[in-house]
């Protein structure tokens, strides 16, 4: 393979009458050895002819195997290759690009946006880890890290540095979210917020309830979708803002349609809803707000028009957070869900305008509707697979992952099977059994435990409180 070391302080060629190589006119300044001629390797000079040498063999390898990469790229800040090189080559939607341009902007350059890509070493990674879980919770963090490693992944990709060091420093392991279990809603409680909704956002707790939906595509659901002839809705869109405010049309999340069954009651709330609120057409561009500068741009970005189910009384398409903050959570306050913790006041010009503050509680938002929807479908002992499709979840793992403790009588059949097992006689019947379970008389009382408690009856799984106030478990059969 090509590649020579040159000497800049001497001529190549000897003296013919001296037979001694002549001066250059860079003698003296700056280093003499300079590493030349590799294909694709910037040339690099060294003080002395071993260090040339040395670096000449292992770059000349490293070339070879395509693994070359000069240390003088690698030498870019962080924030300015982020800036410069990663982010304009990114092609994300804008739902997926605006949050993810804020986490970083907001929290991983400003930590270690002036380290040269070189420098990062496991030292750096500690010191960003622990700064990173001081300023966010744990579920940020982890998605803050997730974008951390995707830039440093390019970086290898670009030729920047070798090996991506999250990867190398293995002892550095990134946040992990807290395991939160999925929160569902008894049926008290949603009966309790509808009627504190608007008459024609009701219907919003119905689709969410009833259909699993996701926010967005509860706003975004049409007449159309609705087939009452096969009894399935079919969920094709959501509706979507842009960080500067613009709606748009766009496939829901993952980019996955899906069809879900309605059931009767649904089917009959839906056309009531029809007939007391007519649908309103609505144009907006799919995809992206933003204007289309190429004919491809153009094409994937056509406006689409859909009949809108659910509109402001304007009959306008609805805002999410204007939605969340003036009916949503005042309905959950009016419910005793949430409590009013203050005042926001709003100067508009010479208008002041004062709102309602409300405590934060995330697990009561919208979203809470589609875990009570697959709450009710698996205790009802529906297909895990069946419910992963109607969910619009990649795979029925992450069903189980978000939903198992929904599952009654999870482990009842189990110990009846290996209680069978350890039986002295006859394994294939199984006596009567009383096993004290860890429950209070209190916790009993509890409405989800009830009504797991209702579901294991109907297994002949049988409870009777116990003179210490717990509960006695009287095992029938498997």
């Amino acid at each position: 393979m090509a590649g020579y070391i040159e000497d800049r302080w001497l001529k190549k060629r000897p003296d013919k009458q001296t037979g001694k190589r002549e001066r250059t006119a860079l003698y003296g300044k700056g280093r003499r050895y300079r590493v030349k001629g590799i294909p694709g390797v910037q040339d690099r000079s060294f003080a002395t002819s071993e260090d040339a040498k040395q670096w000449l063999a292992s770059a000349k390898t490293d070339s070879g195997r395509g693994e070359f990469v000069d240390p003088r790229d690698g030498s870019i800040p962080l924030g300015d290759y982020i800036e410069k090189h990663w982010w304009p080559g990114r092609t994300d939607e804008p739902s997926t690009a605006a949050p993810m341009r804020s986490r970083i902007w907001n929290h991983v350059i400003p930590l270690v946006g002036d380290v040269p890509l070189k420098d990062i070493d496991a030292s750096t990674l500690r010191a960003f880890k622990a700064s990173l879980i001081k300023r966010v919770d744990s579920s940020t963090a982890e998605v803050i890290w997730i974008h951390f490693t995707s830039i440093l992944t390019s970086a290898v990709d670009d030729k920047r540095i070798l090996r991506n060091p999250v990867k190398v420093h293995k002892s550095i392991k990134r946040p992990r979210r807290e395991e939160k279990k999925a929160k569902a809603w008894r049926r008290a409680v949603v009966d309790s917020v509808r009627p504190h909704l608007q008459e024609r956002y009701r219907f919003a707790v119905d689709l969410g309830l009833g259909l699993g939906l996701r926010q967005g595509e509860a706003f975004g659901i049409a007449k159309d979708d609705f087939d009452f002839t096969t009894g399935v809705v079919h969920v094709r869109r959501q509706l979507r803002w842009d960080v500067k405010g613009r709606p748009y049309f766009c496939l829901p999340k993952g980019g996955k349609t899906r069809e879900i069954p309605i059931s009767p009651n649904l089917t009959a709330r839906t056309k009531e809803h029809f007939r007391r609120f007519p649908s309103v057409a609505c144009t907006l561009p799919w995809r992206n707000p933003e204007e289309p500068t190429t004919a491809l741009e153009e094409k994937q970005r056509k406006p689409v028009t859909v009949m809108l189910v659910l509109t402001t009384s304007h009959g306008n398409r609805i805002h999410y957070k204007t939605w969340n903050e003036r009916s949503w959570k005042p309905a959950l306050a009016a419910a005793g869900v949430i409590k009013v913790i203050g005042q926001k006041v709003q100067h508009h010009g010479g208008r002041v305008r004062r709102h309602p503050a409300f405590e934060l509680s995330r697990s009561d938002m919208f979203h809470v509707l589609r875990h009570t929807y697959a709450s009710v479908q698996l205790e009802a002992g529906e297909s895990i697979v069946s419910l992963s499709t109607w969910l619009g979840h990649s795979s029925p793992k992450i069903t189980l992952d978000h939903y198992a403790h929904f599952m009654p009588g999870a482990g009842f059949r189990g110990l009846a099977a290996m209680d069978a097992w350890l039986e002295q006689g006859s394994p294939q019947k199984i006596p009567q059994k009383s096993l004290l379970v860890g429950w209070t008389k209190k916790m009993a009382m509890n409405p989800q435990v009830k009504d797991m408690i209702s579901v294991a009856g109907r297994m002949n799984v049988k409870y009777k409180e116990t003179a210490r106030g717990g509960l006695a478990v009287n095992i029938i059969e498997c």
